[in-house]
């Protein structure tokens, strides 16, 4: 099971929606960090991704199915200010 790393669209509308809320980019940092797979930068892709089973499991959480569903950029930015404002950086 791998984690498929949405397209160049959905970063760009992710930044786009980040950059208009500079408080949270701390927060974005942090959460990103904190879900990135173990030793993420030793292999391909280089990217602090989440480890696929966790990603998939939090996907058929919130969307239901089977897991394989791209978030919207906007429920990402949700998430972000809910650890916000909870404080789960």
């Amino acid at each position: 099971m791998s984690v498929t790393v949405p397209g160049p669209t959905w970063w760009l509308r992710l930044s786009r929606e980040l950059l208009r809320r500079p408080h949270l980019w701390a927060t974005a940092v942090g959460v990103l960090l904190r879900t990135a797979r173990p030793g993420w930068w030793r292999s391909a892709p280089f990217l602090p991704l989440p480890d696929a089973t966790y990603l998939r499991f939090r996907m058929e959480t919130q969307y239901g199915g089977d897991g394989t569903t791209t978030p919207d950029p906007h429920d990402v930015v949700t998430y972000i200010a809910w650890c916000r404002r909870t404080g789960t950086r």
